[in-house]
C-alpha cells in the first residue's frame, strides 16, 4: 500500500505512530508494554536512536525521535517493529494468565496471511505515519498531544502520573522509565 508519510533526513525530530494490526489493545497489559520500553532503551544506547518523547498506548505507539549520526531512522524504526513483534507474540503465547490468547493469535495469524511481507504474523500495520517536524511550533503541538494522549483517554487525571510515556520527564522534570533527549 503506498503512503504519502515517508521518512525524511533522519537528524530532523519525527512524529511517527505505529498501530497493532486491527487496533487490537494489546497494551492493556503491562507486561507487553515493558517490551517496547526495554526495545526502546536498546536502540538508544546500541542503534542510534534519539528519543524525544514518547508514549505507549493500549493499541499504538507514538515517538518523537531522530537518530545519531550514521544511522537512520527508517531502519531504527523497522528493526524496533521488527523485534517487538516478534517478542510480543512469543510473550503472548506463553504468557498463561492471557485469557485472550487463541484470538489475539488467530488475529494476528489472519492479518499475517493478508501481507505478502510477512512468513507467518503480521503484529504492526505497515505503514508508521512518519511526520517530520521541521519548526517549534510542530515540535510542540506534537508532545503536548502524544503526553495529553492518556488524559484524553481517561486513563490519568494528569500526563505525568502516566507510567508510559515521557510527559514525566517533561513536566515533572524527572527521568522516566526510558531515556529521552529534551528537544
Amino acid at each position: 500500500m503506498a503512503t504519502k508519510y515517508r521518512f525524511g533526513d533522519s537528524s530532523i525530530p519525527h512524529f511517527i505512530t505505529f498501530a497493532v494490526v486491527n487496533w487490537i489493545d494489546v497494551f492493556s497489559r503491562e507486561c507487553y508494554k515493558e517490551i517496547i520500553v526495554e526495545s526502546l532503551k536498546f536502540r538508544i544506547t546500541e542503534k542510534g536512536l534519539n528519543l524525544h518523547g514518547w508514549v505507549i498506548m493500549s493499541k499504538h505507539t507514538h515517538l518523537i525521535a531522530t537518530a545519531k549520526e550514521g544511522f537512520e531512522l527508517v531502519n531504527i524504526i523497522r528493526d524496533l517493529k521488527k523485534y517487538t513483534s516478534k517478542m510480543i507474540i512469543t510473550s503472548i503465547e506463553t504468557n498463561m494468565q492471557e485469557s485472550r490468547k487463541n484470538w489475539m493469535i488467530w488475529m494476528f495469524k489472519r492479518a499475517g496471511a493478508k501481507n505478502s511481507n510477512n512468513k507467518v504474523y503480521q503484529f504492526w500495520q505497515q505503514d508508521n505515519h512518519p511526520i517530520e517536524l521541521s519548526t517549534n511550533k510542530m515540535i510542540d503541538q506534537r508532545l503536548n498531544y502524544l503526553h495529553e494522549n492518556p488524559v484524553t483517554a481517561g486513563l490519568v487525571t494528569e500526563a505525568q502520573y502516566y507510567k508510559y510515556s515521557s510527559a514525566v520527564d517533561y513536566y515533572e522534570e524527572r527521568g522516566g522509565l526510558v531515556p529521552i533527549m529534551f528537544i
